[in-house]
């Protein structure tokens, strides 16, 4: 099995190809450091590292390898950084899961005032989809996440904080951009770019469940990895998409925006907590959220 000391001796000595340099960094004796290097690539079953040719190199795989590890090994020594800083310093650590399209609302002036009302607590960020981030505050990975699908889960906490308006996404110079709001039936005689394609559930099949509840299909689907991505392909005119009001200023040029007609075309802004967490300083963030986020239902 592969354990995180493999991922470690091996990016010691794909870093300085060399076994003898990588056992003084890691305080270890050679011997030992082949033998680890030795078991990964038996568990991988390929070659890593190329012994023959002086100096020692990287074999194909282990190129591809080192890359992919590579980030998972960053990680690694950020988390081990942040841990002994915050064990010298004595402050509390609080983390945030988050979609990425919340950032694009009051999120950030959520975040900043925390700061500033919390100044020995460090705040960590991590970019979460929102049924992983149930699993992140299990773990204790995150203390509060903020996502746009409810997570039915008895151990999850959730509080719809508000209700916010969608967009319709379109190139620029579309026809319906005339009509100044354009309604969903419109919408859905033009292609539809979706996103995320993954994980599903998520935020792709909010929106076609709004659709269906109208009794409406579009005419086409084209799937995206991100919102971006959306945007650019609404850009290329692949298509129209649906966005949080709130994103509008995401993409530059070639995308232009127009108000939906029909009533309750939103998405929610989810908070998600750890069901039966008391902790004060959660407390002080919620109550923080509920007043710097909530707004009436669109």
């Amino acid at each position: 099995m592969i354990e995180l000391r493999h991922l470690r001796y091996f990016h010691a000595v794909a870093d300085t190809l060399s076994f003898s340099r990588a056992a003084e960094l890691l305080h270890m004796a050679q011997p030992p450091l082949s033998r680890q290097i030795r078991q990964l690539e038996q568990c991988l079953q390929v070659t890593l590292i190329d012994r023959e040719s002086r100096p020692i190199a990287l074999t194909v795989a282990g190129k591809f390898y080192y890359e992919q590890t590579r980030h998972v090994v960053s990680r690694l020594r950020e988390i081990e950084d942040d841990t002994r800083r915050l064990a010298q310093g004595g402050k509390t650590w609080f983390g945030i899961g988050f979609v990425p399209s919340v950032m694009c609302g009051a999120l950030p002036d959520l975040i900043r005032r925390f700061r500033l009302a919390e100044p020995g607590v460090e705040t960590g960020f991590t970019e979460l989809m929102t049924i992983a981030q149930a699993t992140a505050l299990k773990l204790g990975r995150i203390d509060v996440g903020f996502g746009r699908l409810p997570l039915h889960d008895p151990e999850i906490a959730c509080v719809t904080l508000m209700h916010e308006p969608l967009l319709a996404a379109m190139p620029a110079g579309h026809p319906l951009l005339e009509q100044g709001a354009v309604t969903m039936a419109a919408l859905a005689d033009q292609p539809l770019v979706v996103y995320p394609a993954r994980p599903r559930p998520g935020y792709a099949d909010q929106v076609l469940d709004l659709f269906a509840r109208r009794g409406l299909r579009p005419a086409a689907t084209r799937e995206a990895n991100e919102m971006q991505t959306a945007l650019g392909l609404v850009a290329a005119g692949l298509g129209v998409a649906l966005v949080p009001a709130s994103a509008r200023h995401a993409h530059g040029n070639g995308v232009a925006y127009c108000a939906i007609a029909d009533a309750g075309v939103t998405s929610p802004v989810i908070m998600n907590c750890r069901a039966g967490d008391g902790g004060a300083l959660l407390a002080r963030f919620r109550a923080m959220a509920q007043v710097c986020l909530a707004t009436p239902s669109g």
